[in-house]
């Protein structure tokens, strides 16, 4: 037998399950966190996240057998993945994604700005939304005199 003071690490209860993992460890790439969260749902598998996310099967193989590059995928992509997980119930953030893909997290597109003004404009009442108009159109004319 082993002396028990030169053992690296003692297991206190053999067979126990320990506490899970944190939830994105550090240097995960995609496919380990496509793994992981797969794991998270009920059942379901690559061919389910393809079909829910919009992404051909082949592709979503390919990143999980890590036989396809990660660094270009669309974020579009990413962010179709984080709906699928979430329709499932599984919490993952789409920076989560990005940074499993080694990129930062860019900033809404223009047609997510836009969809956002115009629901905005929609919830003011009419004096308000002339009032913005009015507003919009005045730093249209102060931004084409700089």
């Amino acid at each position: 037998m082993p002396d028990p003071l030169m053992v690296s690490s003692h297991q206190h209860h053999p067979g126990e399950q320990g506490p899970a993992e944190d939830r994105a460890p550090r240097g995960e790439d995609l496919a380990a966190l496509l793994s992981r969260l797969l794991d998270q749902t009920d059942g379901k598998n690559q061919k389910d996240l393809a079909a829910a996310a919009g992404i051909p099967y082949a592709t979503v193989n390919a990143w999980m057998n890590r036989t396809r590059g990660t660094s270009r995928i669309d974020p579009d992509k990413l962010r179709a993945l984080r709906e699928a997980f979430r329709s499932w119930g599984v919490a993952v953030k789409v920076s989560d994604l990005f940074a499993a893909v080694g990129r930062p997290v860019p900033g809404p597109s223009d047609a997510e700005r836009e969809a956002r003004l115009l629901t905005l404009y929609r919830q003011l009442p009419v004096e308000k939304q002339r009032d913005l108009v009015r507003d919009a159109e005045a730093m249209l004319r102060i931004s084409r005199v700089s």
